[in-house]
């Protein structure tokens, strides 16, 4: 658990174990052969996200991108998923349901709200220290741990480089490990780039600086769709904007309801036969989610405000239960669809292939990173009101992001980063060249904090995805990306196109035609030799994640 053996007595803890569960997606050849070129290590980001679901959702694409001819791997981060010892801050399911049900909603919801969220933050810091002192695994979860757990998977596979694709927190980790073994990277793209030095200060203001951006591509988009693609159009962007900030002052007091036996009576399947309310909170938040991948949940939310507007809640109802897992996996009153993109079959060892993301491993792994957080309630009112200076769409959701560290008082045992020594991160050089690739127009990830974390790292590469809303190259296709991702893996950074060119364009924008029109468009062109990245790519744009962190 400890690898630089923790400052103690006690030999007990010394002896402690993380076990990391790790699962591979096999290249198309065998090891042995000379076309096979090796594994290919991915993380998708959090942090904690589960690498295992991530790979058996998701993984024949990203192989797709970097060439079969790798093996695709990926892990569950230690206290993440089917590794153990796991961040779990409740003792039991239940007691997580009846929390989350006291949640007060957004921190401007209504006047003291913020308050409100603060002591139940401090009261959430408390349960996770209490069940989970025994363990020792706050004290041992900050990425420099995660980083080292990096490189035992590098060495138990005999390999004596890493080749690395991480995204969002990903590109910490990588970062941080490319800081701590620059002999040891071969290739490493960070996609959706959280600045290094917001994050070990853990201030987390300028991650906001693009997030308007990606809102007003929604007005803009659903206005140059017209009625018929966006349920929401208005006559302008502004009078679009206009409209939803009606609707967002309306619900403050006026929720929706959504009468007993309405959602039975809609969807057989539904266990609920109560009244539910959907308020300004839930909006808001399902506003600021969608900005992670607007060509896919931008036409759909269109839908929502436009029947919420007509009071009307069912749609904002079925919208949020495709995005929700069942509350107790495999439960028998819940079915699962078939999934055309299987990547790993099914083995007697799937443990925990529900969990996408773990909330509390999450804050575990930001606490640990920032400096303490020691801010009093009204100093985090202040800090709330910044944000929402910053961004008016996701200023108030976002603040829960250090707010989650509000009465934190277990630091880590091994942190080498912090805002005295982030030297680190400054004139490395590493083995081969660092690529990092950025959407232009990122809702958590900005295209500066990309540039902010190249400067530290010699004949590293910016690779702008342009015309390209959302978290990550994977919110929007883009066949150009996909082979300069491929081509770097394969040849190095000659295959990457300077940084001040015109980088790669995205193939849609939100309200586009769609995977369909665009095949459409390409096959006018006699373009159908991409036709597999461009099956890989739509793929991924079109899987929904839901995000607990960056």
């Amino acid at each position: 658990m400890d690898w630089q053996q923790a400052e103690t007595t006690n030999s007990s803890a010394s002896d402690r174990r993380v076990v990391l569960a790790i699962v591979r997606l096999r290249a198309s050849v065998p090891s042995h052969s000379p076309d096979y070129r090796g594994p290919i290590i991915f993380n998708p980001g959090g942090p904690g996200g589960s690498g295992i679901w991530s790979l058996r959702d998701h993984g024949r694409a990203l192989q797709t991108i970097v060439g079969t001819m790798h093996d695709v791997i990926s892990w569950d981060p230690r206290g993440v998923g089917a590794s153990t010892p796991r961040i779990d801050c409740w003792v039991s399911a239940q007691d997580r349901v009846y929390w989350n049900l006291q949640d007060p909603g957004v921190i401007d919801a209504h006047e003291g709200t913020v308050y409100d969220a603060f002591a139940r933050a401090a009261a959430y810091s408390q349960v996770c220290e209490r069940n989970l002192e025994e363990s020792g695994i706050l004290e041992h979860s900050s990425t420099a741990y995660h980083a080292r757990d990096l490189l035992a998977i590098l060495q138990a596979m005999g390999e004596e480089k890493l080749k690395y694709w991480g995204f969002s927190y990903g590109t910490v980790l990588g970062g941080t490990f490319a800081a701590m073994y620059p002999d040891r990277v071969e290739r490493m793209v960070n996609d959706g780039n959280v600045d290094y030095e917001e994050w070990y200060n853990g201030t987390y203001i300028n991650f906001l600086h693009d997030t308007d951006k990606v809102m007003e591509a929604f007005y803009t988009f659903c206005h140059s769709a017209g009625p018929n693609r966006c349920y929401f159009h208005a006559s302008s962007p502004p009078s679009i904007k206009s409209r939803l900030d009606a609707l967002l002052t309306k619900l403050q007091t006026h929720p929706i309801l959504i009468p007993q036996g309405q959602l039975a009576s809609s969807d057989p399947t539904e266990p609920y036969h109560i009244p539910s309310l959907v308020t300004y909170s839930h909006i808001r938040r399902m506003l600021s989610t969608a900005l992670y991948q607007p060509i896919l949940r931008f036409p759909q939310i269109a839908l929502v405000l436009s029947s919420l507007e007509a009071g009307d809640a069912l749609p904002y109802h079925r919208y949020t239960l495709s995005d929700s897992p069942p509350l107790i996996p495999s439960s028998p009153n819940t079915c699962q669809a078939d999934d055309e993109d299987d990547t790993v079959p099914p083995t007697p060892f799937t443990p925990l292939q529900e969990e996408e993301s773990n909330p509390d491993a999450s804050s575990a792994v930001m606490c640990s990173d920032a400096l303490p957080f020691t801010s009093t309630p009204h100093d985090f009112a202040l800090y709330a009101q910044q944000l929402l200076n910053i961004s008016q769409a996701a200023g108030a959701v976002q603040a829960s992001f250090r707010l989650s560290c509000a009465g934190r008082t277990i630091r880590p045992i091994w942190n080498p980063f912090n805002a005295s020594s982030l030297e680190a991160f400054k004139d490395v050089e590493t083995a081969h060249p660092v690529l990092l690739i950025n959407n232009e127009f990122d809702n958590v990830t900005p295209l500066v904090s990309a540039r902010n974390n190249a400067r530290g790292f010699r004949g590293a590469r910016v690779l702008v995805q342009r015309g390209s809303w959302g978290h990550t190259s994977l919110a929007a296709p883009s066949v150009c990306m996909a082979k300069v991702i491929r081509g770097y893996f394969g040849g190095g950074m000659g295959e990457v196109p300077e940084e001040d060119g015109l980088g790669c364009w995205s193939d849609e924008v939100p309200f586009g035609d769609g995977e369909e029109g665009v095949q459409r468009r390409d096959r006018d062109r006699d373009r159908d030799e991409d036709l597999d990245l461009k099956r890989a790519v739509w793929r991924l744009a079109k899987r929904r994640r839901v995000y607990g962190g960056f």
